[in-house]
């Protein structure tokens, strides 16, 4: 499993060096875009929006726009010490809470934790620690140049860490449009729409759930390529050089050639004239 963030987690006294590994991976099915004429992959290039030159990746800098067209210019160098010095501090664990108390709303995403050289012994201190106390840890991490609170939990045997989203980063539900109120609702309807819920109540078994699209979609996309139903892009054409070479020789030839006067053109139209 892909190591994607050395680095250690204390809690107290206590440091437990530790290494990170996506938990979850997506498997959406990337589809790509073509030219229908040719059906050749479409090429998404970055283009200066004033002077409509091709940027270079060298000429790309990063900048936060402070106000509508003004920018502050953030130099590399600088954004680089900032990541660094802030990866490279312990990541502790400031809180213990209850996973009951944090809304799912908050969650992001998951990375499983592993123990780097010498950490075993703390790792199971705290895998048992919490599992014990029924709590979860939260810290700060700084991951890819962000810094994410996350909780750290135990699931099936491992620790894990979910990253969380900052309250200031959650919309306010109560911004969400056309909610209605407390609307009447008579006891009739909501007894039976709770023996409908009850009726339907089973034990979470994530094994019976699968994406019947993505599904779909594969054996779509396996009977058309067993079909036969494949295209196939367009080969770019080639320029041909020797008929551009001759063209631009034919051209030059004819530019070159010394033009005759009128005196000479009336002599031989007359030549031509005696001759017939």
């Amino acid at each position: 499993m892909h190591t994607m963030w050395k680095g250690s987690i204390s809690f107290g006294l206590v440091n437990i060096p530790i290494k990170l590994h996506a938990a979850t991976e997506d498997k959406d099915i990337k589809l790509r875009t073509l030219h229908e004429k040719c059906h050749a992959p479409i090429k998404y290039e970055k283009v200066c929006s004033v002077c409509g030159e091709e940027v270079k990746p060298e000429e790309i800098v990063k900048a936060y726009e402070y106000t509508k067209g003004k920018y502050v210019v953030l130099d590399e160098e600088d954004l680089e010490k900032l990541r660094k010095e802030n990866e490279e501090k312990a990541v502790e664990i400031i809180d213990f809470v209850k996973i009951e108390e944090i809304d799912p709303i908050y969650f992001n995403r998951s990375y499983y934790m592993s123990p780097n050289e010498g950490g075993g012994k703390a790792y199971t201190l705290l895998r048992k620690a919490l599992l014990e106390s029924q709590k979860v840890g939260l810290a700060k991490i700084v991951i890819r140049s962000k810094e994410q609170l996350a909780v750290i939990r135990v699931y099936e045997n491992t620790l894990v860490m979910e990253t969380i989203h900052y309250p200031d980063e959650v919309r306010k539900a109560i911004d969400v449009p056309n909610v209605p109120s407390d609307d009447k609702v008579t006891k009739k309807e909501l007894d039976t729409a709770i023996l409908l819920i009850d009726q339907l109540t089973s034990k979470f078994e994530p094994e019976k759930y699968t994406d019947d699209y993505r599904t779909a979609l594969l054996e779509l996309i396996e009977a058309k390529r067993n079909g036969k139903e494949t295209v196939t892009a367009a080969a770019k054409e080639a320029p041909n050089n020797v008929t551009d070479l001759m063209a631009a020789l034919q051209a030059s030839i004819d530019r070159t050639k010394p033009k005759k006067s009128a005196a000479t053109k009336k002599k031989a139209a007359a030549k031509v004239k005696k001759q017939a």
